[in-house]
């Protein structure tokens, strides 16, 4: 229903803030990172929002960032995971570790979230593996340039091995231990970058 909202922080809690849009009042459910993100009191601001329609009212949900609520909705996608829990979720995790999670198979972190069982976070990582991509464009800041990063002189390393190895180094790990990762994983040759990246991942966890 709405794509953002844009005014004056009027009011700011940890899970909640008040929007000033024009002399109205704007109630926006948040999650703490967002929260951490705001500005001043009286300053402006500008939430991207998700509206949740709902026999008991309508709610509305905003994010810092078009990345939050990109991942707000894919987790809100999964039955049995609505916006609260899915704020919970956010609240726990960045975008950035929320992705590693998922792609590297790791329900046990996503269940450290309040109100979020076992069971739901083993659904998340099912149903959303497939869709966390390394060739996204909203992956992780960075991703794009992480593709300049140096082959390192081993012709032995395909196209898509040199990609898992750029998306480690975007997601914070050395040039050194991310090709030595990527190497290490049996069958590296015939693997796609994403399948790459997961096995990458649960090698250097």
């Amino acid at each position: 229903m709405f794509a953002f909202v844009e005014g004056l922080l009027d009011e700011l809690n940890i899970d909640s803030c008040v929007v000033d849009v024009g002399g109205f009042g704007v109630n926006v459910g948040i999650s703490s990172r967002t929260s951490l993100l705001m500005p001043g009191m009286g300053e402006h601001v500008k939430l991207y929002t998700y509206t949740s329609v709902r026999e008991d009212g309508i709610s509305l949900y905003g994010f810092a960032d078009r990345d939050e609520l990109s991942l707000f909705k894919l987790l809100i996608s999964i039955s049995g995971v609505g916006p609260k829990a899915g704020l919970s979720i956010l609240s726990a995790m960045d975008p950035q570790t929320l992705r590693m999670a998922i792609i590297s198979e790791d329900p046990k972190a996503i269940a450290k979230a309040q109100g979020v069982g076992a069971k739901t976070a083993q659904r998340i990582v099912l149903e959303l593996k497939d869709k966390i991509k390394i060739t996204d464009r909203d992956f992780a800041p960075g991703i794009e340039g992480a593709a300049a990063v140096p082959a390192g002189g081993d012709s032995s390393f395909t196209s898509d091995m040199e990609d898992a190895v750029s998306a480690l180094v975007a997601l914070g790990y050395g040039i050194t231990e991310s090709r030595k990762a990527v190497g290490s994983v049996e069958g590296a040759a015939d693997m796609d970058s994403s399948a790459l990246l997961s096995a990458s991942l649960k090698k250097l966890y």
